[in-house]
């Protein structure tokens, strides 16, 4: 029987795109970090000098490197239980709901992920401002403060991430949900018939049962928080003495402002295999459940 090329041409654009704007970057990047390549090597290829793995010896022994990998560390392991935790109790608390307020907190908690960052971030640095901000004022009542909130490395690195997490549960709350509403009613049913209240409902039946959307939003969330790079380049520029320096921003700033981009590239690979290595763990974890239960 001869096979049909149709299929062939449906997913050609999609790998099309993926070739152009994924892997031949990676490749590229990766053949960068084996260089001293610069902005004069850019406008004359001439001027580029292989210089095998000093780039990474030079990176590892770089301790701005080091304080932007235990920066990224420290967004990772805070922020990501963070989100998580909020967008499913969000979910769960709007899915049960039972009034219009419910619907509406939908909205609410959805918009701030819709919003372009630069001008949250903006709003964000007058509530933060340490002598007319608001939330310094709200503080004042209760005879706290002021708090340095974003010049102070010890809160600096937190003020971000509230920020963050602020921004991004909206979207996870949206795929929980809609994982919360494709489970049979009937199961609820059932339970309630057996005298389950609602919170032995959401332990034994709605969370057990989200077990795929968990792993799901755990992954991109995680890779999300390595690539943290937004709001500290509009808030922070990495400052003060480098406490709120992430990956991708020492990236940036190696790449684009110290016009180093072959120890750009190196970090760039470094980060890229933190990131596989991290979600490769997530997937082991994940199969070996699903053989436990099978």
């Amino acid at each position: 029987m001869k096979k049909s090329k149709s299929p062939y041409f449906f997913i050609a654009p999609a790998v099309a795109l993926l070739l152009v704007f994924s892997i031949i970057p990676i490749f590229i990047a990766v053949t960068i970090s084996f260089t001293d390549m610069s902005l004069a090597g850019l406008a004359d290829f001439s001027r580029i000098n292989f210089v095998g793995l000093e780039n990474y010896l030079n990176i590892f022994n770089d301790k701005v490197f080091g304080q932007a990998m235990f920066n990224t560390a420290y967004y990772v392991i805070i922020g990501v239980p963070l989100v998580i935790l909020s967008s499913l109790a969000l979910a769960i608390m709007i899915n049960f709901g039972e009034n219009k307020f419910f619907s509406f907190m939908r909205l609410v908690f959805y918009s701030p992920s819709i919003t372009n960052t630069v001008a949250v971030s903006v709003v964000w640095m007058y509530l933060y401002n340490p002598t007319i901000g608001l939330l310094n004022h709200l503080l004042s009542y209760l005879n706290i403060g002021p708090i340095m909130w974003l010049t102070d490395p010890s809160t600096s690195k937190l003020s971000l991430i509230i920020i963050a997490v602020w921004k991004a549960i909206g979207l996870n709350m949206l795929i929980f949900l809609a994982a919360i509403q494709g489970i049979p009613k009937e199961y609820y049913e059932a339970a309630e018939m057996d005298g389950a209240n609602k919170w032995q409902q959401i332990l034994k039946i709605t969370i057990p049962l989200l077990k795929f959307s968990i792993f799901f939003v755990t992954v991109t969330t995680l890779i999300g928080w390595f690539q943290f790079f937004d709001e500290p380049f509009v808030m922070t520029k990495g400052g003060p003495l480098d406490s709120t320096l992430s990956v991708a921003l020492f990236i940036y700033q190696r790449g684009f402002q110290y016009n180093k981009f072959g120890y750009a590239a190196a970090g760039s690979v470094i980060l890229f295999i933190a990131i596989i290595i991290v979600t490769s763990i997530q997937m082991k974890i994940q199969t070996k459940q699903k053989e436990n239960e099978g």
